[in-house]
């Protein structure tokens, strides 16, 4: 069956963030779908509303929306239903679910998920920390990482601990350098300390295009170490076996997004601290 195109419009009276993320899990289930999607975010008045509303009249489609005003809703679903566009307000079934679990109304604010709190000022604060200790430039502060990802270079460390920033995680990355000495603040550091490592075929396509990208395409690539295929596998095998030998967890990140590869460094954490707490509880049974 042939695909047709579709539009989809998200409208929010946020940044959309929610709708797109949702946008793009759901039609990540199709193959190649013909879907143009309309992104239309901090709707907060009817003059917004009324552009949004020609724009589904122009190209009519499905509307996923998010929107705490209600005369804006309201307004919102009448155009849908005259049009005859199917259109639902995302977050209701789990508003509804969420308020029969607590046993409390939800509050009608907008972006509240965007609020200036300690939260926020927690992931602020760790994105600016990434920034500091990216591919070991500083390991003066790396006593304050939360989680510490050590590997090859171009294994995908930086952009896992920037990924991990936007969650408030403290996360530091030094790279594994054949012949290089490791610095001698990992032998007390108080956080979980984690391997990335990759397929060499994909690191070797990594790199090359990498130096292409910082214009050292014309060096000599069967004579460069840095992609030569022997060289390439036993520095990805050397940093297994080093990571082996001192009992840090690898993640193949090889066939991972990053999002992947983040979610499983939580994991990760969250069994190294979860074994920390089973030791401090067993030694007052061992004294």
């Amino acid at each position: 069956m042939p695909h047709r195109m579709t539009n989809l419009h998200l409208v929010s009276d946020s940044t959309g963030d929610t709708l797109n993320s949702m946008a793009r899990a759901v039609l990540a289930r199709f193959e190649e779908p013909m879907v143009v999607q309309h992104r239309w975010s901090l709707v907060r008045s009817r003059l917004q509303l009324d552009r949004v509303l020609e724009g589904i009249q122009a190209e009519p489609g499905p509307v996923l929306f998010t929107l705490v005003d209600r005369s804006l809703r309201l307004a919102l679903e009448e155009l849908c239903a005259r049009l005859g566009v199917r259109c639902l307000s995302v977050l209701d079934p789990v508003l509804d679910l969420m308020q029969q679990a607590i046993g409390e109304r939800a509050q009608a604010k907008r972006g509240a998920q965007h609020v200036m709190d300690a939260d926020y000022f927690r992931r602020i604060d760790a994105m600016h920390y990434v920034l500091a200790h990216d591919d070991g430039m500083s390991t003066a502060g790396v006593h304050d990482a939360d989680v510490l990802l050590v590997g090859v270079s171009r294994s995908s460390k930086t952009p896992t601990c920037f990924y991990l920033a936007n969650r408030g995680i403290k996360a530091a990355n030094i790279p594994l350098v054949p012949g290089a000495v490791l610095p001698i603040e990992l032998d007390a550091i108080g956080c979980p300390i984690i391997g990335l490592t990759i397929d060499a075929d994909s690191l070797i396509d990594i790199r090359r295009h990498r130096l292409r990208l910082i214009g050292a395409g014309g060096v000599r690539q069967d004579t460069n170490d840095y992609v030569d295929p022997d060289s390439v596998k036993a520095e990805i095998l050397a940093a297994r076996r080093l990571c082996g030998a001192r009992g840090w967890p690898v993640i193949d990140v090889t066939r991972r997004s990053i999002e992947e590869t983040a979610a499983t460094v939580v994991q990760l954490m969250e069994a190294w601290h979860q074994r920390r707490r089973d030791a401090k509880q067993a030694k007052p049974l061992a004294s």
